[in-house]
């Protein structure tokens, strides 16, 4: 009989550098691969503890001097849109959303590149080739899955893959206690429609569906404009050093700003 316990992950760090969020920091990040056939289970475990999954790495912040990032999941069997959420779900009833194993299109990647060309010119994805792309989406060891949300089409019914014009597209992993956003885009030609809020919205009327309990949003920024949304969506939790605890939104102050 074989008593050889199974590997544990080995962990690594990364070098310094310039932080994407906050002016004159610096980050580090440790990180481990995701890979074999644990890979699942150690993308929950990981999940839960503050890690974010981007192909078969999942990595977290280790930054010396900083805290900011921050990793927040909603509460998504409490949750209750706002009136703006409502006219956000109205604005787009004309979507139809369609899950798909992970697999990459040339037309997603069109959908993409414009909206790095537009919203992240200087970001470290703004140079991703369409092979990049492809890895992003297929290098995966968990259950992950895309969703396309396309423009309903006259008379294109609910076929197994609708007609209409792609609009967005949310790369998410399917784990034990909820859905995981990996990556999401979307056309900012569109400003009106609010696709970013939509999406998070489909998630947790998905999440929901599904019986379980949360929306993994990856991390917010205290202090970053670009992620003042994340905290939009309420009741959420947030990963503190106590452990997940319920964020007070209308708290004043670091000390008091979980409950």
């Amino acid at each position: 009989m074989n008593t050889q316990s199974t590997p544990s992950p080995q962990f690594y760090l990364t070098a310094p550098a310039s932080c994407p969020y906050l002016p004159h920091e610096m980050e580090r990040k440790v990180f481990t691969h995701l890979v074999g056939p644990r890979a699942a289970e150690m993308n929950d475990i990981l999940t839960q503890g503050g890690f974010r999954r981007s192909q078969n790495i999942a990595y977290r912040p280790a930054c010396e001097s900083c805290r900011a990032c921050i990793s927040v999941r909603i509460l998504a069997q409490e949750f209750e849109p706002t009136r703006s959420m409502k006219r956000v779900l109205t604005a787009n009833s004309d979507i139809i959303a369609t899950e798909f194993p992970a697999q990459p299109s040339s037309e997603q990647y069109s959908l993409f590149r414009h909206y790095l060309d537009y919203r992240h010119q200087q970001g470290g994805m703004s140079d991703m080739t369409v092979l990049d792309y492809a890895i992003m989406v297929e290098d995966t060891h968990v259950n992950t899955r895309i969703i396309e949300y396309r423009r309903r089409e006259e008379g294109s019914g609910l076929e197994q893959r609708p007609k209409g014009e792609l609009l967005a597209a949310a790369l998410t992993d399917v784990m034990s206690d909820g859905l995981s956003m990996v990556y999401s885009y979307f056309n900012p030609d569109l400003d009106e429609r609010s696709l970013g809020t939509f999406m998070i919205l489909d998630h947790i009327k998905r999440t929901k569906a599904l019986g379980l309990p949360h929306v993994y949003l990856g991390y917010w920024v205290k202090g970053s404009r670009k992620m003042d949304y994340k905290t939009r969506f309420q009741p959420q939790e947030h990963l503190t050093p106590r452990g997940w605890e319920r964020f007070d939104p209308a708290a004043d102050g670091d000390k008091d700003t979980f409950r």
